[in-house]
């Protein structure tokens, strides 16, 4: 398999990567924590398999607080144009800026804030480009209302990576399970998700990209009953008795630039 970071097609005017990748790069050069989420992460990931392209796909970023400063004067440096007031109001938690291309750029820090709130600053040093493989997955599984960009995106992570977490570019199980087993609505809407799986590919069987290495079907077998047998927290197990008669997930709104 390629090395993660290189591109998996050719690049066009349409195609935001090459420009993401590099600013990521040079953010990297520079000693700077500026990693890509979302699917220009799985493409980095996954960079044999064919890509996601959308005319107006953003560039999604994430920094740790702790560069937060350092991180928003390189974009600047670079030529990106920051929405001063945005980040005035919001940069503690998320930054805009408009890339030299005039894509929009969104920078999340320390958090990504959906259906689920995914805090990826334990496992981001692992991955030198992207946030870690196991993040990118959970970013996706945790999407209540799951559409079909996002199912192809677990499904080529799926494809891509082996289960463990040895590996530097691998799924690591053991940040997967802690999670779910803290967590009883992170728990409820992946292994939802996961389970959905064989019958999305069943229906759709192009979702799985040609010269996968591994069978994303069995693979989310695998991380279901990782899920079950994951130990599982006290507050876990309060909110398990409650179950569905609550709702267990946010209704992610988009924050106007």
């Amino acid at each position: 398999m390629a090395t993660p970071g290189a591109a998996g097609a050719p690049s066009s005017i349409d195609d935001p990567l090459p420009e993401a990748l590099a600013l990521a790069r040079g953010a990297a050069g520079a000693s700077l924590g500026l990693k890509l989420l979302g699917g220009l992460a799985v493409r980095v990931l996954c960079p044999e398999f064919p890509p996601r392209l959308r005319r107006d796909q953003d560039i999604d970023f994430a920094c740790v607080s702790k560069e937060r400063k350092k991180v928003e004067q390189y974009l600047a440096g670079a030529g990106c144009e920051p929405d001063r007031r945005f980040n005035g109001l919001n940069g503690d938690r998320q930054m805009y800026f408009t890339a030299p291309s005039g894509r929009p750029i969104d920078v999340m820090v320390d958090r990504l804030n959906m259906c689920h709130v995914l805090d990826f600053r334990g496992s981001f040093a692992r991955q030198p480009l992207t946030i870690d493989a196991v993040d990118v997955l959970l970013s996706k599984l945790q999407i209540v209302e799951l559409n079909e960009k996002d199912a192809r995106d677990i499904v080529h992570l799926l494809a891509a990576l082996p289960l463990g977490g040895g590996a530097q570019a691998s799924i690591d199980t053991d940040r997967f399970a802690k999670l779910l087993g803290a967590d009883w609505g992170w728990w409820r809407t992946v292994t939802g998700n996961l389970e959905k799986l064989p019958a999305l590919v069943a229906e759709r069987p192009e979702l799985i990209p040609p010269g996968s290495v591994y069978d994303p079907v069995a693979q989310a077998g695998e991380l279901l009953q990782i899920a079950g047998q994951a130990p599982k927290s006290i507050k876990w197990k309060l909110r398990a008795k409650v179950g569905d008669t609550v709702r267990w997930y946010e209704l992610p709104e988009e924050v106007a630039h």
